[in-house]
């Protein structure tokens, strides 16, 4: 009806990525020649689904949440004998932590993946790694490869309590020098390889005994996540963003 040029899903929640994935999947931007402005299509797609995002992250050797993505109840039960109690359940392509919630028996998988299967349609069923922290990294990269990251934040609540739900502190308070670094590096390489074009923020847990982590996700849009970093920077994120989008360069 509009007969738009272009479209940026990025700035829409992840209401505008549903929509853009699904658009893209019915060959609705050929037929009226619709250009997707910013981040590409497959990388959203390479993000959000979370078979997909294990594996583009396997190709640069950088960890993930041990996890199987389910379609049923009963594989939802099969995978988590595998990895053993207690479990993590998030439903895909879902907004702010909807239908996710840890397991401890068998009986609480059952009413949780019941419950999450109404809202999607892919589960994943992971490892938890409770009370690891959960830093997230803002980062902005245009498509000429320029890469940046605005601040880095760390949740005062450790991992398990969504991010919605809990207090979020920038820049991280608690981690070394020598810690944030590597974090920051793996988030940019991460950025790099997806092919971000915008912005985005990535997702760890991270844990401060054995420097171990994991990532957790990425958000390939701004997010609830970045209106807070952009307060607490000053650095306007959706502002640049749509710079971005619109074929400028950080430069």
């Amino acid at each position: 009806k509009e007969q738009p040029d272009g479209l940026l899903l990025a700035f829409g929640g992840q209401t505008a990525l549903n929509c853009g994935v699904k658009i893209f999947e019915a060959g609705l931007l050929e037929k009226y020649n619709v250009r997707v402005l910013g981040t590409p299509v497959q990388a959203i797609i390479d993000t959000e689904d979370r078979d997909l995002f294990v594996k583009k992250l396997d190709e640069i050797n950088v960890k993930t949440i041990k996890s199987f993505a389910v379609e049923t109840i009963e594989d939802a039960h099969k995978a988590a004998e595998d990895l053993g109690y207690p479990v993590i359940i998030r439903a895909a392509y879902a907004l702010g932590g909807l239908g996710s919630g840890f397991c401890n028996n068998p009986e609480e998988l059952h009413v949780l993946a019941e419950k999450s299967l109404n809202y999607s349609p892919q589960l994943l069923v992971e490892k938890s790694l409770k009370g690891w922290k959960e830093i997230e990294f803002e980062v902005v990269r245009d498509k000429f490869g320029n890469c940046i990251t605005v601040c880095n934040m760390e949740n005062f609540d450790p991992l398990g309590i969504h991010t919605g739900e809990s207090i979020v502190v920038a820049p991280c308070q608690t981690l070394t020098n020598s810690e944030i670094s590597k974090l920051r590096s793996i988030a940019i390489s991460i950025v790099q390889h997806v092919g971000i074009v915008g912005e985005c923020n990535v997702q760890f847990a991270f844990d401060t005994q054995s420097e171990d982590y994991r990532v957790i996700e990425i958000n390939a849009r701004l997010s609830r996540s970045s209106a807070l970093a952009s307060k607490a920077t000053g650095y306007p994120l959706a502002f640049v963003a749509a710079k971005i989008g619109l074929g400028y360069g950080l430069h």
